[in-house]
């Protein structure tokens, strides 16, 4: 044996498990591929793991966070099925994982990046699909999106608040897997693509089950390009992104795939994803969701109340008789009853009878929007004023994503009060703060 090979022995046995797998990422890898040991990194710098490049370190964070195993509980399409055999969320997101780590191995991409991308795309998804979605989308202010919600989990609500720390390109193809996202990596893109191969076939699979559609009944269009059941889709699908994608910079299928896949998934939106029959129950979770909401942010203005701590209200007072009178005369003049107004210091349900009496009519509109333009705007207020709108004493933002520096300074007047804090000395340190921040 030469002196330089015993070098290099000697040299390879002073190297750790980690560094020996990403030297084999750089030997087998396609150029293309994004290597373990060239990531831009954790928000927070952490030792290395002596056995686990940093993807696979992040694959398994995941693996073993809450929310993963929340996904168990969560619906995919069928909200209320009878039997066993309907996906999940979290059936869904394995079933997205295994397609993508196919394109991955196959493109000589690194794997252990996509099965994390694949792994955490969904944890910030509701519960009852996308009617939880909507439900949230409507009650927090700025909106939901579970996109964000996913990225809010792993870098602020697990592990107590510290997050899951993980690496940039995981939280980049989680945060762009819809199809409007770009991904950095050639991996986030095998996702994005895997995430509507997947929901799309085995949503198929679950409505042939379920009686919503027959695979005979789904045109001929589409399934003469992509296949006549399951196991044929798929197949032509990855088999059409691994031909057009290999050995280049880019994740492509062909243009006649695509199309077919794009017109099934809308056969699918207009046959099941808004079908009556599929989707029955989701007015019931959409309102039992809004409920939840409503009551949480109640609790938590009734708990500083009773706490006699500091705190941030979300109030909407009650209009003013003027405008409440200029509203009546308009509502007179249209020929529409509103005896509940005039009686002075009307309440929200008396609004609501109004609205009711021109329901489906074509003065509806105009109505709405008097009304609307009748009522103060809610705000935030260091003082309880009571949610006119509502009908509620006391009321917060305790639930909003925190997208407003009054919602963060909720999280943390309510965080010290979980955690023993003294109530005189919160409200020592916080009674100005709560004051500023309302005015924010």
């Amino acid at each position: 044996m030469s002196v330089l090979q015993e070098w290099g022995e000697g040299m390879e046995k002073n190297i750790s498990i980690r560094e020996k797998q990403e030297k084999r990422e750089h030997e087998l890898f396609s150029p293309y591929a994004s290597f373990s040991d060239a990531s831009r990194g954790r928000d927070r710098v952490e030792e290395p793991c002596d056995l686990r490049p940093v993807y696979q370190r992040d694959r398994d964070r995941i693996l073993h966070c809450k929310a993963f195993r929340r996904l168990k509980g969560k619906t995919q399409v069928f909200l209320a099925p009878e039997g066993d055999h309907y996906r999940t969320r979290l059936t869904h997101t394995l079933e997205v994982a295994q397609n993508a780590r196919t394109i991955a191995r196959a493109l000589r991409l690194n794997e252990d990046l996509t099965e994390a991308v694949a792994l955490g795309h969904d944890l910030g998804h509701t519960p009852f699909g996308h009617a939880g979605e909507r439900a949230l989308n409507r009650v927090c202010p700025g909106g939901f999106d579970h996109c964000a919600q996913s990225i809010r989990v792993v870098e602020h609500l697990e592990k107590n608040g510290r997050g899951l720390n993980l690496t940039f390109e995981v939280r980049d193809g989680i945060k762009n897997h819809q199809t409007a996202g770009m991904p950095a990596t050639l991996e986030g893109k095998i996702v994005r693509l895997s995430d509507k191969i997947a929901y799309i076939n085995h949503d198929i699979d679950d409505a042939v089950r379920g009686h919503i559609i027959t695979e005979a009944g789904i045109p001929e269009e589409y399934t003469r390009i992509l296949g006549h059941s399951v196991r044929e889709r798929l197949n032509t699908m990855i088999h059409d992104i691994v031909m057009h994608s290999e050995g280049g910079d880019d994740i492509r299928m062909s243009d006649e795939v695509s199309a077919a896949m794009a017109g099934l998934r809308k056969y699918m939106f207009l046959n099941v994803y808004t079908n009556p029959v599929a989707k029955g129950e989701e007015k019931k979770a959409e309102e039992m969701i809004e409920q939840l909401m409503v009551a949480a942010n109640c609790a938590a203005a009734k708990a500083s109340l009773k706490a006699r701590i500091p705190f941030l209200y979300r109030v909407h007072e009650h209009p003013s008789p003027d405008r409440v009178l200029e509203l009546c005369d308009l509502l007179e003049r249209l020929g529409v009853p509103c005896k509940e107004l005039t009686r002075g210091n009307p309440e929200a349900k008396d609004f609501a009878a109004v609205l009711n009496r021109v329901k489906g009519t074509g003065k509806e509109s105009v109505v709405n929007q008097r009304i609307l333009r009748t009522m103060d705007k809610a705000r935030y207020d260091h003082r309880e004023l009571g949610h006119f709108g509502l009908a509620l004493a006391e009321y917060s933002h305790f639930t909003s994503p925190i997208r407003r520096y009054p919602d963060t300074s909720i999280h943390r007047i309510l965080s010290g009060l979980v955690r023993g804090a003294d109530p005189e000395d919160l409200g020592k340190r916080y009674r100005t703060f709560a004051e500023e921040a309302a005015a924010e």
